[in-house]
């Protein structure tokens, strides 16, 4: 990890592992949490969108948290934080202060189209908890866009310290060091991962490591160090994969990978229905295919 700045390096947005019965697995969470780590990760953001966290319950939400802290200490837990209300999403940041972890990640007002004004009243109420705050710019689910011009201003009122980018737009990252330089830009979408680090980005919060970490891990670090020799060649082996994380799918695609590499991803809570035939054909046949190669 990286002392002050625990949101750099590669965090894995984990998958939570549900029962037959759809109740949450806190012991198989709790291990795969370790074995993320364990396998060359820098640590987990539970309560994202590949947690589920619309569909859990406070006490599951809060549980969730507790248990990543327990697993792998809680300098490398960033948990999402969003929530419809500001002062919501300031009580989810202050559970996690008080589970020990180090930093959150918070989505904009996402119950309605905010304007600039209440993106901006919404990240101060968020950075009196006194944790240091990740945006999570994902303008095609909330329908707020994080524009760089917006996210310097956030980072320059003190609200912010990174970004998390899903905008799929490769071309901010050069506006936004232009802007903010002191802002930290980490990869929001997998199938971008490459450019953005090649552009700059000092951390990945990444889907596709709940599959493969190892593989992914060795990309990112390839990737960011100027290595292209290796970073290109393995990035074009998983981006079969990668690009699932940017489908409407992709906590159906990302836990039935994790099923076909001996993980537990296991059945998703409604209303995400499992994947069409077609769609599971196509996942199962890509990671079978990144596995037959030796990637882990």
């Amino acid at each position: 990890m990286t002392g002050h700045h625990p949101w750099r390096g590669v965090l894995v947005a984990t998958a939570l592992p549900l029962n037959d019965d759809l109740s949450v697995d806190y012991d198989k969470y709790a291990g795969h949490c370790a074995w993320l780590v364990e396998n060359g990760c820098d640590g987990v953001v539970p309560n994202g969108s590949l947690g589920e966290y619309q569909v859990l319950t406070p006490e599951e939400r809060a549980r969730v948290v507790e248990t990543a802290v327990a697993a792998v200490g809680g300098e490398r837990v960033m948990p999402g934080v969003a929530a419809y209300g500001s002062a919501e999403a300031r009580r989810w940041a202050e559970q996690a202060g008080e589970a020990g972890c180090r930093a959150v990640m918070l989505l904009p007002p996402n119950a309605y189209r905010a304007d600039e004004r209440s993106v901006l009243a919404h990240y101060a109420e968020v950075a009196r908890s006194g944790l240091p705050v990740v945006a999570y710019n994902n303008p095609i689910d909330t329908k707020v866009d994080l524009v760089p011009e917006l996210l310097a201003r956030l980072h320059g009122e003190g609200y912010i310290r990174g970004v998390k980018e899903f905008s799929g737009d490769v071309r901010r990252a050069y506006r936004l060091a232009e802007l903010a330089p002191e802002l930290d830009l980490l990869t929001g979408a997998d199938d971008v991962l490459l450019e953005l680090a090649v552009a700059g980005a000092k951390g990945w919060v990444a889907g596709y490591p709940n599959a493969l970490p190892r593989a992914c891990a060795e990309l990112y670090r390839a990737a960011t160090g100027g290595d292209l020799g290796t970073a290109l060649p393995l990035y074009r082996q998983l981006h079969p994969l990668l690009r699932w994380d940017s489908q409407v799918e992709f906590v159906q695609a990302i836990k039935l990978s994790m099923d076909i590499a001996g993980r537990h991803g296991g059945p998703c809570r409604p209303p995400r229905a499992a994947l069409l035939p077609g769609q599971e054909a196509a996942v199962r046949a890509a990671t079978e295919k990144a596995l037959a190669a030796g990637l882990s």
